[in-house]
């Protein structure tokens, strides 16, 4: 039983150029050190080419993107009788999204050799091919879950 009172969570400004939630917040996914105008760059500057590259509404992409990488399971660890058990179970759609954004952004930073900007455009239409760090992440998240789906009835609570 948690102590005190809940926190409520703080509500963001949509972004100022496609007044889309989810995009600001991967523009502050992508931030560091408090410089949100380099972020903004970046991100725009990815999806822009991913427009020129793809063809269609930035928002339309970005949605299908993100639809292509949100894990829909994950184990979570589990003490039952002195045992740890890799327990699957569903996620939440915060985490699926706060997932998605941080693997997304950690695998376009372990690329090499080229600007963020290109590096986070480049991940993103691998995602959309179904290829990339980010789409391997995911695979391996679900391909865990699966495995361990002998211990899902540990899940209840």
């Amino acid at each position: 039983m948690p102590r005190g009172k809940k926190i409520p969570k703080r509500v963001i400004a949509p972004d100022p150029i496609y007044h889309n939630l989810l995009i600001a917040k991967f523009v502050n996914m992508v931030m560091e050190k408090g410089k949100k105008t380099t972020a903004q760059e970046i991100v725009y500057g990815a999806l822009e080419v991913l427009k020129e590259k793809k063809q269609g509404d930035v928002v339309k992409l970005f949605d299908t993107v993100m639809e292509a990488v949100r894990p829909s399971v994950e184990v979570r660890s589990r003490r039952v009788g002195g045992a740890n058990y890799q327990v699957p179970m569903p996620v939440p759609s915060e985490r699926q999204n706060a997932l998605a954004f941080r693997w997304m952004i950690g695998a376009a930073r372990a690329r090499k050799g080229q600007s963020m900007m290109q590096k986070l455009s480049s991940e993103m239409l691998d995602i959309l091919e179904g290829v990339g760090g980010t789409m391997k992440k995911k695979e391996d998240v679900h391909r865990m879950a699966e495995a361990n789906k002998a211990f899902a009835h540990f899940a209840r609570r």
